[in-house]
């Protein structure tokens, strides 16, 4: 009786290592496995093609559009030429995971001023974790097959233009916001990469279908999309009450509203975001009614209290007197009530002076003196 030998992909691509329908059966079956592993797309970009990225984040950066983050500009090129960050890196696998959770309506919270507004993103655990431990599964599997090869993953991690890469792979097309766009996901998503030295056959990009949309322009309250694709972070919001570690300008104050981590209203109002799925991630589910709590409520907590309730999150790593900041402002642009006024006068002897100057300023937005 015969008996029948399987030889297994890593071996045919040994014997056949310059056959390019070898790693274009590879490339399909690494997009089926990511896709078991729950992402919504998985891509192949190239390593090549991204001078035009460069040239527009040298631009951005020369224009000091980066505000504090002063590790953008640390690592200059480092985040356009992956060669720099894996040494024989020749394909980025490419991956979209959903993270849109069933949460309180967006707009009915930004409506209620009393109510703190959360980035929909931040309403569970942080993603970091979760996509860097499954673009590795995604990695493991592949070495199952095939054997050790040099790779290295990231999610928002690392000096990685995401946004490039992605659009580069054929995941989406890079929207006037700046954020990653496709059809039927709209942008409600996390982005993360897989270097490799395995020459997989890249895919191509797909057309942008923002048209004269200006959407996205129109709803930012700060004003921080200054042009289409062109963002002034020191005017953002998610850069206010998530990156800035100092005091926020008194001019963008008001301008913040209720909005005490993060922002999405460039997202709210995107065409392409009205279809988009909701995460079937248990991690990225609402904790502790972040989706829908009073801002009075949260300003009460204690340094303890938020360091217990926020393990795991993404909101734990602004710490506890980031948070305090920005809920002082929100309950300063709040409609003023009793309840108010003695939630901002119960840290009006804070003891971080970050704290008491916003608290301060809060107070007399509600015709209170300034202590």
């Amino acid at each position: 009786m015969g008996i029948m030998v399987l030889i297994p992909l890593a071996a045919r691509l040994c014997m056949h290592s310059g056959d390019p329908q070898d790693w274009k059966r590879l490339a399909a079956r690494i997009k089926a496995w990511g896709a078991g592993l729950g992402f919504s797309a998985v891509g192949i970009a190239p390593v090549s093609g991204s001078e035009a990225a460069e040239a527009g984040l040298l631009a951005w950066l020369a224009a000091g559009c980066h505000g504090e983050m002063d590790y953008m500009a640390r690592h200059g090129t480092k985040r356009s030429r992956p060669a720099k960050l894996l040494p024989g890196t020749v394909s980025v696998i490419t991956a979209r995971l959903d993270y849109w959770p069933d949460a309180a309506d967006a707009g009915e919270i930004l409506a209620e001023r009393t109510r703190a507004y959360v980035s929909r993103y931040a309403l569970g655990r942080d993603y970091h974790k979760l996509m860097r431990a499954r673009l590795q599964q995604l990695a493991s599997r592949i070495e199952a097959e095939l054997g050790p090869f040099a790779h290295r993953v990231f999610s928002d991690s690392a000096p990685v233009l995401e946004v490039d890469l992605a659009a580069r792979s054929g995941l989406g097309w890079r929207g006037k916001h700046s954020l990653l766009l496709t059809r039927g996901a709209g942008s409600t998503f996390f982005l993360g990469e897989i270097y490799t030295s395995l020459p997989l056959p890249a895919d191509a990009p797909v057309s942008a279908h923002c048209g004269t949309c200006t959407a996205c322009l129109d709803a930012c309250p700060t004003g921080a999309i200054l042009a289409p694709y062109r963002v002034d972070a020191r005017r953002c919001i998610s850069y206010l009450t998530i990156e800035s570690k100092g005091s926020i300008p008194v001019e963008l104050r008001p301008l913040i509203g209720n909005r005490v981590y993060g922002c999405d209203d460039c997202q709210l109002c995107c065409p392409w975001n009205r279809t988009a799925p909701r995460t079937r991630e248990e991690d990225f589910v609402v904790r502790h009614g972040l989706d829908r709590a009073a801002l009075v409520e949260l300003f009460a907590w204690s340094e303890a209290e938020f360091r217990q309730k926020m393990a795991g999150s993404a909101i734990h790593r602004i710490g506890f007197e980031r948070w305090s900041r920005n809920l002082a402002v929100g309950l300063g642009n709040a409609p003023s009530s009793p309840a108010v006024v003695a939630a901002l006068t119960a840290r009006v002897l804070d003891g971080s002076a970050l704290v008491r100057e916003h608290v301060a300023w809060a107070l007399g937005r509600h015709g209170r003196p300034r202590p």
